[in-house]
């Protein structure tokens, strides 16, 4: 029975810390390795509302470093979820967006050999890193073109736990997880576009589209990111794989959907374009899939359902 409860993670793993862990995959991740019997502490900027009980919080800023040698101690794992940028912010912003992320992880591996924790599992961009893709679905070995600095960022922290990795004495697992949706709070507009679907629906606003609607995406229900998560937590070495559905669906494909769910009709603006957002793209999973125990159980539309349902 212990062996099931602890499926996906390694077994030597105690404790984990949540670098971001009151974000949206912060929040699911955290409630997976509870019930798990991981004890889970959570680093944020920001106070948690929940009072969910087991949690030990440390709030710090993760560009200057806060806290985070008295996070790290005792811990066998850590999950850097945190960003603190998102795909839309500036150009203009690219020295903040490197100071505060790049160099902010380098600070966290420092820290972590000093606490003499070996093991880290990075959430990159399924998206951003590729830019425009020459070919769909993307592998992992696809050229990287990023089209904004915070795909810039994902692309060097993943290198720099590369590095780390072959130096030897860090299990760096890198995810380039693609757009994960499903049940929890977030703010409306930036946790994605399945959320602020539903919400606006639900709500009959008006639901903005930038462009046509013909910009296609893979999306990845919650459930089936944290699974990855987990799994990730007993690989060794350096390990990188594209986290998705393996299908590309478009906005106006995700709208019909969530209508179709809801039985409501969306009251769609079209705004225009935006230069940052690749066309069209959405990832092999072939490499993961072939390699691990993982696979993404949970369809576009049953994830919708499962969303809705949580929503009533």
């Amino acid at each position: 029975m212990a062996d099931q409860i602890r499926e996906g993670i390694a077994a030597n793993t105690r404790s984990a810390l949540l670098l971001g862990g009151n974000g949206f995959l912060g929040r699911h991740l955290a409630r997976a390795l509870t019930q798990r019997g991981v004890s889970v502490r959570i680093y944020d900027r920001g106070s948690h509302d929940d009072a969910e009980a087991g949690y030990a919080y440390f709030r710090g800023d993760f560009a200057a470093g806060e806290r985070l040698a008295e996070a790290l101690e005792g811990v066998d794992i850590v999950y850097h979820l945190i960003s603190t940028t998102l795909p839309s912010t500036p150009h203009t912003h690219a020295l903040f967006d490197v100071e505060s992320n790049v160099c902010g992880t380098l600070r966290l591996l420092d820290q972590m050999r000093a606490a003499g924790v070996n093991r880290i599992v990075f959430t990159s961009s399924g998206g951003t890193v590729y830019g425009n893709p020459r070919t769909v679905p993307v592998p992992e070995d696809h050229q990287l073109q990023p089209l904004c600095s915070y795909g810039v960022t994902k692309v060097a922290i993943e290198g720099y736990l590369r590095l780390h990795a072959s130096l030897g004495g860090l299990n760096a697992a890198v995810l380039r997880v693609a757009n994960p949706y499903g049940p929890g709070k977030a703010r409306i507009g930036v946790q994605g576009f399945i959320p602020t679907l539903f919400a606006k629906i639900a709500a009959e606003a008006p639901v903005e589209i930038w462009g046509n609607g013909s910009v296609v995406r893979d999306y990845l229900y919650v459930e089936d990111a944290v699974d990855a998560m987990l799994e990730a937590a007993s690989w060794t070495g350096f390990r990188l794989y594209n986290v998705g559905s393996g299908v590309g669906h478009s906005l106006l494909d995700v709208v019909r959907t969530v209508e179709r769910v809801t039985e409501r009709a969306a009251n769609i603006i079209y705004e225009p374009g935006r230069s940052f957002d690749v066309q069209e793209i959405y990832l092999d999973i072939g490499r993961i899939t072939s390699e691990t125990a993982w696979r993404p159980r949970v369809s576009l539309d049953a994830g919708c359902r499962r969303f809705w349902a949580a929503m009533k």
